[in-house]
Order: structure tokens, then sequence, then C-alpha cells
């Protein structure tokens, strides 16, 4: 239960910073790694693992028992002892494995850090203790004042552990070849790449995953402001929240394609749509009808929801059929798709 919680969280957060990791990940290194996307996605599963299993579940505050506290350094050491001088086998004794699970759950930590954000042993062993810290100090204060006593033990034991995991975890990632560690900004970055139908598949992926993050917000926050004022019957019926929002949603896009020749997509992955038989603006125009855009206007008016899918089987098939998955934009434009970096090399040189 508690893994499928952090699993839920992390796919959410990931939801939401997917668009702007994919954008960075172009800027800095030229393209999106497969391999860096799943490792950045078990990082926030993981971020959100660690205080599902350290805090959750919440008791019952009626129920709640006061835990005690252990201020005595290395007392993990006498445990040991004991096991191993008891009966049965050490290795299934609740105190050592307790112990393993307080290293293993950090290591973890120690090796994104160094991987993903390019920090060494130092920092390391700094934010597995300070991570440590908070953990330990939000279960001895009952949650911040949640509780009236602390429902888990504060072990001073816990902070050495963890904090050892972490550096266990720098240490492991050293395994990982240099080139692959941190998130450079490569010299190759702004070369010009080739324009593949799954680069385009990303694009319309970024759009789609944008636009509904950004009209479900911009919905959320017009019924929150109509509720504070009053309004509640136009919040019980929705339509003008989300009519709001998806006049808003529209509006950024269409700004964003009329001023950059791009969607939002496309500024992330790098693409451009350029040339065709018309002029620039009714290309632009033309080009937000053909895409996203006009996917999102036929879907606010009732009763055509067919329509929409018909749109959407129409862009379907024109992105396998059409020259680098330029689709249904680039039929509706005339233009063809280039990757936006190739434009600049010829500004320049032009220059």
């Amino acid at each position: 239960m508690l893994g499928a919680i952090a699993v839920g969280i992390g796919a959410f957060v990931g939801l939401i910073l997917f668009v702007p990791f994919v954008a960075l990940s172009y800027r800095r290194r030229g393209q999106l790694s497969a391999g860096r996307l799943v490792l950045w996605a078990a990082a926030l599963v993981y971020f959100w693992a660690i205080w599902t299993y350290t805090l959750l579940p919440l008791p019952d505050p009626e129920t709640i028992r006061c835990a005690g506290v252990n201020l005595n350094l290395l007392q993990f050491v006498d445990d040991i002892r004991g096991a191993l001088a008891g009966p049965g086998n050490p290795l299934l004794n609740s105190g050592i494995l307790q112990l393993g699970l307080n290293v293993v759950l950090f290591v973890p930590l120690g090796f994104f850090l160094r991987v993903l954000a390019g920090r060494g042993i130092l920092v390391a062993g700094l934010v597995g203790l300070g991570t440590s810290l908070i953990i330990e100090f939000t279960q001895l204060t009952g949650v911040w004042g949640l509780y009236p006593c602390a429902y888990r033990v504060f072990d001073v034991d816990d902070l050495l552990t963890n904090t050892l995991g972490a550096l266990a975890g720098s240490l492991i990632a050293l395994l990982v070849p240099r080139r692959h560690r941190g998130m450079p900004q490569l010299d190759t970055a702004d070369d010009p790449r080739p324009v593949t139908r799954g680069r385009r598949a990303l694009a319309m992926l970024c759009d789609l995953l944008a636009i509904t993050l950004v009209e479900a917000a911009v919905t959320l926050t017009t019924q929150l402001g109509l509720h504070t004022l009053g309004y509640d019957e136009l919040v019980r019926g929705g339509t003008a929240a989300s009519l709001t929002g998806s006049i808003t949603a529209l509006a950024i896009w269409l700004i964003a394609v009329m001023t950059t020749g791009g969607m939002i997509g496309d500024l992330t992955v790098q693409l451009r749509y350029t040339g065709g038989p018309v002029p620039i603006p009714l290309a632009r125009l033309l080009r937000f009808v053909g895409g996203i855009g006009g996917y999102a206007l036929l879907g606010m008016i009732p009763g055509w929801g067919w329509l929409v899918w018909l749109f959407g089987l129409a862009s379907i098939v024109l992105f396998f059929t059409t020259g680098r998955g330029r689709g249904l934009p680039g039929v509706v434009s005339g233009q063809q798709l280039v990757d936006a970096r190739s434009l600049r090399v010829t500004a320049g040189e032009a220059g």
C-alpha cells in the first residue's frame, strides 16, 4: 500500500514536471535520453517513498501511543552483539534487519545525487544527514504538532546509518561512467539533429499534457475564486470555470505559435515548421488549427465529441503517412518540419 502511494504521488509530480524536464534536456544535452528519463522518474518515486515509509501510516490520534527516544549513539552495536549471542539466525533479528534497512533506504539518495546532479560524496553525506534529521524531527515532534507526542522512536543511530547509506550510494555511483553523471551543458547541445517521428510524437505528447495541465489549473483556480466571491451557483455548474480554463490555455498556445512559429511542444523539443506557399502569419494560424489548438477548440463545442475523435484519428493517420511525421499541421499549412537549431545555424551563416 505504501509503495503504491509513493508510485502514485511520484507519477503525479512527474506529469507536472515532464515538459520542463524535456525542455531542459534538449537545451543542455540536445536530446532526451530514455535512460535519464527512467532515472529521474525513479528518483521521484524514491523521494516520495522515503516519506511514505518513514511517516505513514498516520495513526488515529485517539489510539496513539507515545514512542521513546534513543540518544545513545552506537546503541546498535550492543543490539548486534546481543543478536549474535542469542539463539536463532541473527540475520533474522528485527534489530539487525532494521539496521540494514536504514542503510539501504538511503543508498539510492547518494546514487541519484552523483548520477543525476553530479554531486560528490561530501554533498551526499550532508544531504543524507539533513534528510534524516528532517524525518527524525518530524517523528519526534509528532508531525510538527499534529499529534501530542512522537508515534515513532527518535533514534540518533538512524541519523548515522542513513548517512552511511547515502555515502555508500555515492560510492556505488562511481561505477557509472563520468560522461553519464550530472547534467552538464554539452558542447554539441546546439548542433542540429535529425527530425524523427519519435521526436515529433514527443512534441505532441508535451502539447497534450501541458495544455491539459494548464486548463485544469486555471479551471481549479477559477472555481476557488468564484467560491471565495460567493458565486456558488456558478461553482456547482462548473461551466464558467471550465470555459475560462479552455480559453486561457488556447490563448497561450495561440500566442506561442503566432510569435515563435512553434507550439509549446515544438519549442520543448526544438522543432519548427517553416516554408510553405502562404504568408507566415496565415501559415502559423493554420498550424495552430491543425494541431492541438484545433483539437481543443472542437472539444469546447457541446455535442461534437464525434468530430474530436475524427480529428484525432486524422492526426494519427497523417502522423504516420507524412514525411518526418509533420502530420495534419504540416498538411494544412503546407510547411515542412525542421530542427529549430538548423534555422539558427542558417541565420548565423547568412549574418
